[in-house]
Parts: structure tokens; C-alpha cells; sequence
């Protein structure tokens, strides 16, 4: 692969402080009370999450110049769970894509796998993370 940017962020553990190399990401970390925290700051899960709904929504945003659709009014919303998985832990993601009207059925179904097989965090994920997509 031919880097066109590297992101770097430092992190001291669940409960601790997540900082970017270039100070545009500087927050509190802290397990959620579903894991026995306080919750009083944000989780890797949180953070994955967000990476990659933007991820997957620019990926579609792609796909779709490419298929000439409109999917401007897309929303995309990726759950991501935590659970134990044998000796450790492991991950889940539910990638739910909100569609227009004119978006549904096999037009929509095809935008959104050709945008999993395209989005660099679903390649990323590939046969390490179960993701599951739902059209909505």
C-alpha cells in the first residue's frame, strides 16, 4: 500500500486519556457502566463506531458517483459491540444504512455491498469482525 496519510493518536488504557498527533483529538477514556465504569468519558468502541459509520458513509459516497446515484440524504449508523470471544474479547459490528424511499429494495441492496466491498474498514474487518449490514 501507497500511504496518503497516517493518523496517530497515544492512548494510556480504558481509563485514561486518547490524544492525536495533532491535538485534534484529546479525550477522557472510561469504561461504560455496562463493563463496570463510570462513564464518564469515551470507549474505543465509541470511537471505532465513528471511524467507521464516516468511513462507510464517504465509501458510499463513491460508490454511488460511480453507479450515478444520489445518496445525499444516506445515513449511516455502525454499532459496535464487545463481548467475550473464548479467552479474550472480541467484536461485533451492526451497520445500519438509512436509505431514501427511491434507494430501496435491489438498487439499494447493491449500493450497500459493493460500499462494504469497497470501504477500506470493512476490508479492514474482513474475516476478523463479523459485520452484519442492515438496510433501513
Amino acid at each position: 500500500m501507497d500511504a496518503l496519510y497516517t493518523a496517530a493518536a497515544t492512548a494510556n488504557g480504558r481509563e485514561g486519556r486518547a490524544v492525536s498527533s495533532d491535538g485534534q483529538i484529546d479525550l477522557a477514556l472510561a469504561l461504560p457502566p455496562a463493563l463496570g465504569g463510570n462513564g464518564k468519558g469515551t470507549n474505543p468502541e465509541q470511537l471505532f463506531a465513528a471511524g467507521y459509520a464516516a468511513c462507510f458513509a464517504s465509501a458510499m459516497a463513491a460508490v454511488s458517483r460511480e453507479m450515478k446515484l444520489d445518496t445525499k440524504d444516506v445515513s449511516v449508523t455502525a454499532e459496535v459491540s464487545i463481548g467475550k470471544d473464548g479467552d479474550g474479547f472480541g467484536l461485533a459490528v451492526v451497520m445500519r444504512v438509512e436509505l431514501p424511499d427511491f434507494l430501496t429494495g435491489e438498487i439499494g441492496q447493491q449500493l450497500v455491498e459493493a460500499t462494504h466491498a469497497y470501504c477500506p474498514y470493512s476490508k479492514a474487518t474482513r474475516g476478523n469482525i463479523d459485520v452484519e449490514l442492515v438496510i433501513e
